[in-house]
């Protein structure tokens, strides 16, 4: 068993329950706080995301892999329409890639974000940072029978507590290392927020301009989105979701009813990527017992476009 800690926050591997005789391919490590539980990261077949995710009161916000959707797994990143552009004889090829759906998509197999390392260090007081760095390989094929090493991220994301929230700060930092690379224009991307099923009956979504229940799904202009809804015994919690402009583009948004939202900026353009440059794209996850007020939530949101500048 592996461990790492920081001043009073520990990240140390968890034992998925399976039946006696059975094993698991997933893997998960905790984060907790002077043994309080944070959020635990878990590498699936095909990526790793952020679960379980709990409010400071403990509750679950989350969901890992909801039966409609199972490729929507709790907090994470993915990015489908991913191009690699590779040099052959007398000019170049594009290979695309599907690093959002588990199966075949519109013709694409399945990509995986593999992770290969993670350290946990201390980022001031009540805050610690673990850094990932995760491979973005594409299938199995022809002439790369491990996946084509197709992107290379490091993935910061550094847990802040407050007694009535959470803040998850991910910094991704994408690179192209032999080939250029584009992203988009698709709306499968960037940052993504499940919510756990108990949210959705009873569920109010906001905006920076307040309701946004008759705006879904796009909420257009948004500058930050908030999801809050029943956790049990009375009680509410919640999830508000702050992406930072990529490359002075304000972000667009997917955001549903039934639990999803997706913040990005690869939806009407694509991000190119030339060979040797990287991609660094930011958002803070706000998780939050009870009702967390507007004001609240726009003093977070520009505390952190201003850590982000």
């Amino acid at each position: 068993m592996s461990s790492h800690s920081a001043g009073g926050f520990t990240l140390v591997d968890s034992a998925i329950a399976l039946p006696q005789g059975a094993w698991a391919r997933a893997h998960r490590r905790m984060l907790s706080f002077e043994g309080r539980p944070l959020l635990g990261l878990t590498q699936g077949r095909f990526r790793p995301c952020l679960f379980p995710v709990f409010s400071p009161q403990g509750f679950l916000v989350t969901s890992e892999s909801p039966a409609d959707h199972p490729h929507h797994n709790s907090l994470w990143i993915a990015a489908d329409h991913v191009h690699a552009h590779m040099p052959v004889a007398n000019g170049t090829e594009t290979y695309t890639y599907n690093f959002y759906v588990d199966e075949t998509f519109q013709g694409r197999a399945p990509g995986r974000l593999v992770e290969t390392g993670c350290t946990l260090k201390p980022a001031g007081p009540d805050a610690a940072t673990i850094t990932q760095t995760i491979d973005w390989r594409g299938p199995s094929e022809w002439a790369a029978p491990d996946g084509r090493l197709v992107l290379y991220e490091v993935r910061a994301t550094t847990v802040r507590l407050g007694s009535t929230h959470t803040l998850i700060d991910v910094t991704s930092t994408l690179s192209s290392r032999d080939w250029e690379v584009s992203l988009g224009p698709t709306r499968h991307a960037y940052f993504n927020a499940r919510l756990s099923e108990t949210m959705l009956h009873g569920l109010v979504i906001t905006d920076d301009r307040g309701p946004a229940a008759a705006r879904l799904p796009a909420v257009a202009d948004a500058s930050w989105v908030d999801a809050t809804g029943p956790v049990g015994g009375g009680n509410l919690a919640g999830i508000a979701v702050m992406p930072a402009p990529l490359q002075g583009a304000p972000p667009t948004w997917f955001v549903t009813d039934w639990g999803v939202i997706t913040a990005g900026c690869v939806r009407a353009n694509g991000r190119h990527l030339p060979r040797g440059e990287s991609l660094v794209s930011r958002c803070r996850f706000v998780v939050h017992d009870g009702v967390l007020p507007a004001a609240a939530l726009g003093a977070l949101h520009r505390d952190f476009l201003a850590e982000s500048t």
